[in-house]
């Protein structure tokens, strides 16, 4: 199977490594120093499911170098959606299926947009992953789960024929017949796990052990849950309960992806996450308090570290 990835990153990196190792034919969209590292050293992975080394990786900045493949894989964070559809065009042939595996509810419309239905799957990725170093990708405990769907709901050739791919790799993956419901259900506690390890500056743990971060936790999901609920998506009234006792089981050390960007002082899906959730909260008139204060106090930081922030001294 010829698989794109546009955007190398933790997710885009992870199971991009894993599918090239297993003998698909990978080919990774990148830029900058993380494309140069690729090329000279291979794409790194480091994970307790086991470490990846692709080298020579088939890596490139310009997707017309690769033309159309069976499957663009979309893992581009959320502002960089518009262009990178845009340069996916070479990539996508009569028969391609484009699918996003990045955070937030908006990305599939985008991609029906651009090219169709008929080239578009829905797709959740689950995982903590992040870019460590040029070249190198850093896989935080061992939960690293895909799920994919036609946006029909029906069953497929060609998503089963990704399916038995990612199998063959070792990825765990599985196909749904509702990804709209499962896209929704993996927002509910990315906003929520994105919003409190930002402004918190700590890892889940420390937050779900504290009653006070437990229960802004809880608000921030059952918030999104009345949003997804409103929009006449099939979540369960009780969503936000059952993924705070799921909490309890992950690593106490995960972290979203977007402490890592506030961190390293870069732009924030702030705005894709409990800001979406505000923004369709008015439009549907479900009241949000929650996740207007999060965006209150991230605000600052939503297009890059201020220049009047100041680095805490040793």
């Amino acid at each position: 199977m010829k698989i794109a990835v546009m955007g190398t990153g933790g997710v885009g990196g992870y199971f991009g490594a894993k599918l090239a190792a297993s003998g698909q034919q990978v080919y990774f969209i990148a830029r900058g120093e993380h494309l140069e590292a690729i090329r000279s050293r291979g794409l790194q992975v480091y994970s307790a499911n086991g470490d990846v080394l692709i080298h020579p990786a088939s890596a490139t900045r310009n997707p017309a170098d690769i033309g159309p493949a069976d499957v663009v894989m979309v893992a581009v964070k959320l502002w960089s959606t518009d262009e990178a559809l845009r340069d996916a065009k070479p990539l996508v042939g009569p028969s391609t299926a484009v699918v996003s595996f990045q955070n937030g509810v908006v990305a599939a419309d985008a991609i029906a947009r651009a090219y169709g239905k008929e080239h578009t799957w829905g797709g959740v990725a689950n995982i903590a992953a992040v870019i460590e170093s040029p070249g190198v990708i850093r896989h935080t405990g061992t939960m690293a789960l895909l799920t994919v769907g036609e946006l029909t709901g029906k069953p497929s050739t060609r998503v089963q024929g990704f399916v038995d791919a990612c199998t063959s790799a070792g990825i765990q993956v599985r196909a749904t017949d509702d990804v709209q419901k499962t896209i929704w259900e993996k927002f509910v506690f990315l906003v929520a796990a994105s919003a409190m390890t930002s402004l918190t500056r700590l890892p889940l743990g420390a937050i779900r052990e504290e009653p006070e971060t437990r229960a802004l936790t809880g608000q921030i999901m059952s918030e999104v849950v009345a949003v997804g609920r409103a929009k006449q998506v099939q979540l369960d009234a009780d969503l936000a309960d059952k993924l705070l006792q799921r909490l309890d089981g992950m690593p106490r050390e995960m972290v979203a992806s977007m402490l890592g960007d506030l961190e390293r002082g870069n732009r924030l899906e702030l705005p894709w996450l409990s800001g979406g959730v505000v923004e369709m909260g008015k439009q549907l008139g479900v009241a949000t308090p929650a996740n207007a204060f999060i965006c209150a106090a991230l605000k600052l930081y939503v297009n890059g570290r201020p220049a009047d922030a100041r680095t805490p001294k040793a």
